[in-house]
């Protein structure tokens, strides 16, 4: 019998079939195969779940200790060149294959419930099963090339989820800055993997390593030529991982349905890039100016994502920034040398952040019963409150997420986060600072989230405050949903969305467990003679202060999150706010990184485009149609000439003779 190792191939192959299947029932049947909601559910639900048992067996293997399995075929051979594909099960891609499947599987049985009226139902499950596939196509791709093919397919999955309520105008342009921006980062993936081939000769993770090693050490390869390679592929993780300045995609990508916005930032897109750098790490690790600069890079993201998630009063934008910031501990994380721990962090922040979004889903789901399917009203905090009422079973799971997320012990991500502060601290004390700075700032928001949705009193039912926001969004509430549509009553979920939420709460609870650092099995899977380092080195005189420290600065923020919210002891607004307005505006404007991009770029590109459209009317055109002129005119002259008459064409020859007599007589006797 073979081992699941040996049958991995399906992990990918499994999803990708149920969405062929429902996808060429959709063309070829659309409106029959729209009716079968419940055929089609169950099909990629099975599909998705046999997936998953693979990923687990798979997983099991790698931590009873076998070894890595590679399998290849020639895809493409010409003389002595040769591409290999195929697929590659070693413990990195163990653990995010189990991490992907549960997390997708979960979205989609939540989407059941969520999605249940919607109209393109069946598509979404479609997409949804797609993404899946692509995302575990990545994983198990044993070099850069086939990985370069799934993360194309990631990339347009996600414009195809983002965009999927496409008649919203938000959803298509979210769709198209989320394509544009990628394809930024990806055109720099793509120069960056050309030119390692071109240094080395591979596209293989281990040839391309020890290939440009030899380069450089031979001379053929200079030292700024193999730094700017490198600088090149990480721009690709820049963008899929939302990294500064090429974030600004994945806050707007919250127009895309709640499910999807769970999977994106949980285990999905953004987890690509940073998947990728640790693929890449024996790579980067030979340049300590590259990991330094992606260090930077994500201090800066984590600290940005923070900043301007403390304004945010879009429950699922507030998340979205979360996401940004935390995207950018694991790349300080991959900075610092440790994509142990960045790995860890990745995995501990997707069980908690899709816990938290799905649990967003579900208020919006029961707020848009009360307010209409307005997203401005459905989605915005100052219309919620007391939900924890209504809705106990959301309201809990949120808690422990905000806990979790905030980094208090013994939660998920106190252990993740605590061990990137610690190698930052370690590696460049300067960056250490602002992620710690940044961990009070997440406690503060997140239980501001908290606060703002499930306790006080319920203020959905401001008609005035509604009108007052459908203005400044520039709608008015004749364009509403609620306009046209009695209220309902805040009311819980259906058990198909509640039970994904109970279910990821474990996890966001135990899972960080598993990466004490005085016996990390999470690193003795990955990499066991760092965890033997890691358990030799430990000092509890190291730990205790800097993750007292941690938890001390978390502590601050949520007692401030907790005197400014829920007592209502101090004014936030009139403290801070209205003595800083120039600071609380710079962040409520999102550091005006958009309205940079919309001046440089948007506004940019368009004036250069009219530019050059006067050149192509003024210049271009004058030439062509100066030409078309001359031959005209020279046709029209011409035309007397063809007589058709001999003696005429007789007198031309004639005329032409005696003036090339006179010519070379002028010529050859020149004048004194």
């Amino acid at each position: 019998m073979p081992s699941a190792a040996e049958i991995a191939w399906l992990i990918p192959v499994l999803p990708l079939l149920g969405a062929v299947i429902t996808g060429l029932g959709l063309i070829s049947f659309n409106r029959t195969i729209n009716r079968l909601r419940k055929p089609v559910a169950v099909i990629l639900l099975s599909c998705l779940g046999a997936a998953a048992v693979l990923s687990y067996a798979v997983l099991l293997e790698q931590l009873a200790g076998a070894p890595s399995v590679e399998h290849l075929f020639i895809w493409a051979s010409a003389g002595d060149f040769t591409l290999p594909m195929g697929y590659v099960i070693d413990p990195l891609g163990a653990v995010m294959l189990s991490l992907v499947t549960t997390i997708a599987l979960l979205v989609m049985v939540y989407s059941h419930g969520y999605m249940a009226h919607d109209k393109g139902y069946v598509r979404f499950f479609t997409y949804l099963a797609l993404f899946s596939s692509s995302m575990l196509g990545l994983i198990v791709s044993p070099n850069l090339l086939e990985i370069y093919v799934f993360w194309e397919l990631v990339g347009m999955c996600s414009y195809l989820l983002v965009g999927f309520w496409y008649d919203r105008e938000g959803a298509a342009h979210a769709a198209q800055k989320a394509f544009v921006v990628n394809r930024v980062g990806d055109f720099g993936l793509l120069l960056g993997i050309l030119g390692l081939f071109w240094a080395t000769g591979s596209f293989d993770f281990q040839g391309i390593s020890s290939g440009l090693s030899q380069a450089i050490d031979l001379g053929t390869v200079p030292n700024w030529a193999a730094l700017t390679m490198c600088l090149l592929v990480f721009m690709g993780p820049m963008a899929k991982s939302a990294q500064f300045p090429l974030h600004v995609w994945l806050p707007d990508a919250m127009e895309g349905p709640t499910p999807i916005s769970a999977l994106i930032h949980a285990a999905t897109m953004v987890a690509a890039g940073v998947f990728l750098v640790a693929r890449l790490e024996p790579l980067y690790s030979q340049f300590p100016l590259v990991g330094m600069i992606i260090a930077i890079i994500g201090t800066i993201t984590c600290f940005l994502g923070a900043s301007i998630a403390l304004t945010q009063m879009d429950l699922k934008k507030g998340l979205a920034y979360s996401t940004v910031s935390q995207l950018g501990y694991m790349m300080l994380a991959m900075g610092c040398g440790a994509p142990i721990a960045g790995m860890f962090h990745l995995v501990t922040h997707a069980f908690f952040k899709a816990m938290l979004f799905l649990g967003s889903g579900s208020v919006i789901h029961a707020m848009e019963d009360v307010v209409g399917h307005e997203p401005i009203l459905a989605q915005d905090m100052r219309l919620m409150g007391g939900l924890r009422k209504k809705m106990p079973i959301t309201a809990i799971t949120f808690f422990i997420g905000c806990i979790a997320i905030s980094g208090i012990p013994p939660l998920a991500g106190f252990w993740s986060k605590d061990e990137i502060l610690g190698q930052a601290f370690n590696t460049f004390p300067l960056l250490w600072g602002v992620g710690f700075l940044t961990a009070g700032m997440t406690a503060f928001y997140m239980f501001r989230l908290y606060f703002l949705t499930f306790e006080g009193s319920f203020r959905g039912e401001n008609k005035d405050l509604q009108e007052q926001l459908l203005l400044a969004s520039g709608n008015s509430s004749d364009e509403s949903d609620h306009a046209h549509s009695p209220p309902g009553v805040l009311h819980e979920s259906p058990w198909s969305m509640t039970l994904p939420l109970s279910i990821l709460a474990v996890p966001s609870v135990l899972i960080g467990l598993m990466g004490t650092p005085w016996n990390s099995r999470f690193a003795a899977l990955l990499n066991p003679e760092e965890a033997i380092e890691m358990a030799k080195t430990f000092s509890w005189g190291e730990f205790l202060p800097l993750a007292g420290a941690s938890v001390g600065i978390s502590s601050v923020g949520i007692s401030i999150a907790v005197l400014g919210y829920f007592l209502n002891r101090i004014d936030l607004d009139k403290s801070v706010a209205s003595r800083f307005p120039s600071i609380n505006k710079f962040l409520a404007n999102k550091w005006y990184l958009d309205d940079i991009n919309e001046k440089l770029f948007v506004q940019g590109s368009r004036k250069l485009a009219k530019e050059v459209l006067e050149v192509d009317a003024k210049v271009v055109d004058g030439v062509v149609n100066l030409t078309g002129l001359l031959t005209l005119g020279s046709g029209e002259g011409l035309k007397y000439f063809e007589t058709g008459r001999a003696q005429f064409y007789a007198l031309i020859v004639f005329g032409g003779v005696i003036a090339l007599v006179v010519l070379f007589g002028v010529l050859g006797n020149p004048p004194n």
